[in-house]
């Protein structure tokens, strides 16, 4: 059976953290799923459409690893993909009260489907995307929290 994990999350943007992650969880499963849910409580800095494309252009040339946006439950997109993984970083403890309270929710509705946990690296602690969305809102230099690639400046 192939071990597929759900990576979700906005990535608004995708930020070196979240490449991070996903490098370190590569040689944990066959693929790598990331998942770019629709949020109703978050508005985005970037389209859909762009955020897309810099994940897709980002893993290019890693072929465990895909994109694909989607809506509703995030456990229902798992069944849809074949997922029984979802993968999720912890920065610090207030990550890890808020994402125990979804996945324990998410065990509820689906039991088949397990969370996995990955510490961030040390580096990587204080880098949000939320933190880099306030960066490129207030005209700061973004790029050092961001893959290559993923160019932000508008005009």
């Amino acid at each position: 059976m192939k071990r597929i994990a759900l990576f979700p999350g906005t990535f608004d943007p995708i930020t070196i953290g979240h490449i991070n992650l996903i490098e370190r969880a590569m040689h944990l499963y066959d693929e790598i799923v990331i998942g770019i849910g629709h949020n109703s409580t978050k508005s985005t800095l970037f389209s859909l459409e762009q955020r897309e494309n810099w994940i897709k252009d980002i893993f290019k040339n890693q072929p465990k690893v895909r994109v694909q946006a989607y809506e509703g439950l995030t456990v229902a997109f798992c069944e849809e993909i074949g997922a029984l993984y979802i993968l999720r970083g912890l920065r610090n403890m207030s990550d890890f009260d808020y994402e125990k309270n979804i996945a324990q929710m998410n065990k509820l509705v689906n039991p088949n489907i397990e969370t996995i946990f990955l510490m961030c690296d040390p580096a990587y602690t204080p880098i949000s995307s939320s933190v880099v969305r306030d960066l490129i809102r207030n005209g700061g230099d973004a790029s050092p929290y961001l893959p290559a690639g993923v160019n932000y400046r508008q005009g």
